[in-house]
C-alpha cells in the first residue's frame, strides 16, 4: 500500500491514516507531496481524482478520505483490532469519528493545527471552546463507558483515537484546559512512539503555510 500525505507539520486529515498504520503495524510507503506548492495540486491529481490528500492506493484500489481509508484497513486487516469488536463499542466508535470527520468547524478554524507551535491562549474563541466542550464531552462518556482494557477510548487503540489524534496536537498547542480524565488521554495519545516519530518529522519541514500560521505576526 501506499500512503499519499500533506506535510506533517500541518496536515490533519493525513494524521489519521497514517497513525492507524504505523500503531497497526501495516506495511505501507508513504509519499510525502508538500501542501501548497506551485506542484502540489499537479501531484495530488497524479494519485486521485479530487486532488486531495490522504489517499491509500492499494493496488488496483483509490480511496481519497480518511474515514474511507479507516474503514478500508479495518476490512483488509481484521484481525488489527482498528474497530471495537463489541457491536455497540463499535457503533460508538464509528459515530464519534463520524462526528469528528464532519463537524468541529470552529476549533479547525481557530486552532489551525501546527505541532511545531506554542500557542498557549490563542484561538480560544466562544464558537472553538464550545466544540472543546463537545469533544471533552465525547472523550471522557468514551473513557467511562469503554476504557476498561486500557488507556484509548475505546480501551485499545482504535480508528477513533486515529479522528482524535490531530485535536491532541491542537490541545497541545494551544495550550487548553481540560478535564483530568482528558488531560491523560491527550498524554496517552502524544506517548505513542508513532506520534513522537510524527512530531519528529514535523519540527525539521522546512514549508511554513500562512494560512495555518495565523497568529505568527499576533
Amino acid at each position: 500500500m501506499k500512503l499519499v500525505i500533506g506535510n506533517k507539520n500541518y496536515s490533519s486529515w493525513s494524521l489519521r491514516p497514517w497513525l492507524a498504520l504505523k500503531v497497526a503495524e501495516i506495511p505501507f510507503e508513504e509519499i510525502l507531496i508538500p501542501l501548497y506548492q506551485a506542484d502540489s495540486k499537479a501531484r495530488q491529481l497524479a494519485f486521485s481524482p479530487a486532488g486531495k490528500v490522504p489517499i491509500l492506493v492499494d493496488g488496483a484500489v483509490t480511496i481519497w478520505d480518511s474515514l474511507a481509508i479507516l474503514e478500508y484497513v479495518a476490512e483488509q486487516y481484521p484481525d488489527r483490532g482498528l474497530w471495537p469488536r463489541a457491536i455497540a463499542a463499535r457503533a460508538h466508535a464509528r459515530s464519534v469519528s463520524a462526528e469528528m470527520h464532519a463537524g468541529f468547524a470552529a476549533l479547525r478554524t481557530a486552532m489551525p493545527m501546527n505541532c511545531r507551535a506554542t500557542l498557549a491562549g490563542k484561538g480560544h474563541t466562544p464558537e472553538a471552546l464550545a466544540d472543546i466542550a463537545r469533544i471533552a464531552a465525547i472523550w471522557g462518556d468514551c473513557r467511562a463507558r469503554y476504557g476498561n482494557d486500557g488507556p484509548f477510548l475505546f480501551g485499545a487503540f482504535s480508528n477513533a483515537d486515529a479522528f482524535y489524534a490531530p485535536v491532541v496536537t491542537r490541545f497541545l498547542t494551544y495550550g487548553v484546559a481540560l478535564p483530568d480524565v482528558c488531560r491523560a488521554y491527550v498524554n496517552t495519545v502524544r506517548a505513542l512512539p508513532a506520534m513522537r516519530e510524527w512530531y519528529a518529522a514535523a519540527d525539521v519541514e522546512s514549508e511554513r503555510l500562512a494560512h495555518s500560521e495565523i497568529y505568527a505576526m499576533m
